[in-house]
């Protein structure tokens, strides 16, 4: 890359930095979601949830359905 290169793409650095920025907190949003302590966190609280009674028995299938739909899907690219 040239001078001339050099020119024309400084103006567009700022963009590159913010859409490698936007690649790194997806891909440690992907990570956290499929980590098994994370998981097991988020199941036991909505365990707890149910056995406190903040949450009803469909409430708590939803929200465990929703944890393995995450964790089990493909991640995305």
């Amino acid at each position: 890359m040239g001078l001339i290169g050099l020119l024309f793409t400084w103006p567009l650095a700022p963009v590159h930095g913010v859409i490698k920025l936007g690649e790194l907190i997806q891909q440690q949003v992907e990570h956290e979601l499929r980590d098994p302590a994370a998981v097991r966190r988020r199941l036991e609280a909505i365990e707890e949830a149910r056995r406190s009674g903040q949450i009803s028995e469909e409430e708590e299938a939803q929200a465990v359905e929703e944890i393995l739909r995450l964790m089990s899907g493909p991640p995305r690219r």
